[in-house]
């Protein structure tokens, strides 16, 4: 039981998070409603609500390091606001009790300056809707007992990453020929992380007691348009180069009266619309981890993809 590592949930980063430490032989326990996550001998997958204080206590009796990687069950703001603070605090309380660190996996929405280059030292002072939950979150991190890193990325990409930008509504499409639709514009730089090199920096991070703390931002490499990534996606797939239709601004906020998941991307817009740029070199130089290639990253992608029949 030396070394324990404990991750909650099991998407496409507590997937990775749980994967490679595992690789490292290092002791996991997966924690999610449905007894999900990687088959390996050094993964205990249970079966755990981490809303219930008593259960989350008692998995993480003897951890050394927690990643709480569970989102919204819905991409709202309603939704991440009933649900999200009440489950980081039950899960830093029993943190704190087991004297493990907590990694979070968080995003660039509290960036109050997203108009320029987005640092580890800029502000994270974003209120409303989503934006202004993650700002909460980051701030009762930092007022909590129990020692935390938030390890920030963008949109993600690569294998399990499925409801992303960057994901099924990205590559299904460019490596079945069909035509690709994105939001915003398709020819705006955007930052896009992947998710195995978040999952590295969390580890790391963990495993670094000088990093405690602070807010890092996941090893990504230099913004690319959604066309670019598109067209990565095509050639390591040996596709044809995507045809691509841009849903403009005004059109997706006309349909999100009608439907409130479009709504809901509306509000994050501005991110597809102009430049949308984190720069992670000092995170990079603080862990010693550097962003995998893009189009090492889109074929180990497009290999994941196709594996899934």
């Amino acid at each position: 039981m030396n070394d324990l590592n404990v991750v909650t949930g099991a998407g496409p980063v507590g997937w990775a998070v749980a994967e490679q430490l595992a690789g490292q032989g290092k002791h996991v326990k997966v924690l999610t409603r449905s007894g999900s996550g990687p088959a390996h001998p050094l993964v205990e997958r249970l079966t755990v609500d981490v809303q219930d204080a008593a259960q989350v206590r008692a998995a993480f009796a003897g951890a050394t390091a927690v990643f709480h990687c569970i989102h919204g069950s819905s991409y709202t703001a309603d939704a991440w606001r009933a649900e999200l603070p009440r489950a980081e605090q039950t899960v830093l309380a029993a943190a704190h009790e087991a004297g493990a660190v907590v990694v979070f996996p968080e995003s660039l929405y509290s960036y109050s300056e997203p108009d320029r280059p987005m640092t580890e030292a800029g502000p994270r002072t974003a209120r409303g809707g989503k934006r202004g939950v993650r700002t909460d979150l980051l701030q009762s991190r930092d007022a909590s007992p129990a020692n935390t890193v938030s390890v920030a990325a963008g949109d993600f990409f690569g294998p399990h990453v499925r409801n992303s930008h960057g994901g099924e509504r990205m590559v299904a499409p460019v490596l079945a020929g069909k035509k690709l639709w994105v939001v915003g514009s398709a020819d705006q730089p955007h930052s896009f992380t992947y998710v195995p090199d978040l999952a590295a920096a969390m580890i790391r991070s963990a495993q670094t007691p000088a990093l405690w703390n602070k807010v890092w931002h996941a090893p990504t490499g230099p913004a690319v348009t959604q066309r670019q990534l598109a067209t990565a996606f095509a050639e390591a797939g040996g596709a044809a180069p995507p045809k691509i239709g841009a849903i403009p601004g005004w059109a997706l906020r006309t349909m999100g009266v009608f439907s409130k998941d479009l709504g809901e991307l509306g509000e994050t817009l501005y991110q597809f619309q102009e430049p949308f740029v984190m720069d992670s070199a000092a995170s990079q130089a603080a862990l010693g981890l550097q962003p995998t290639p893009l189009h090492q990253a889109a074929a180990e992608t497009v290999a994941w993809w196709r594996a899934q029949g």
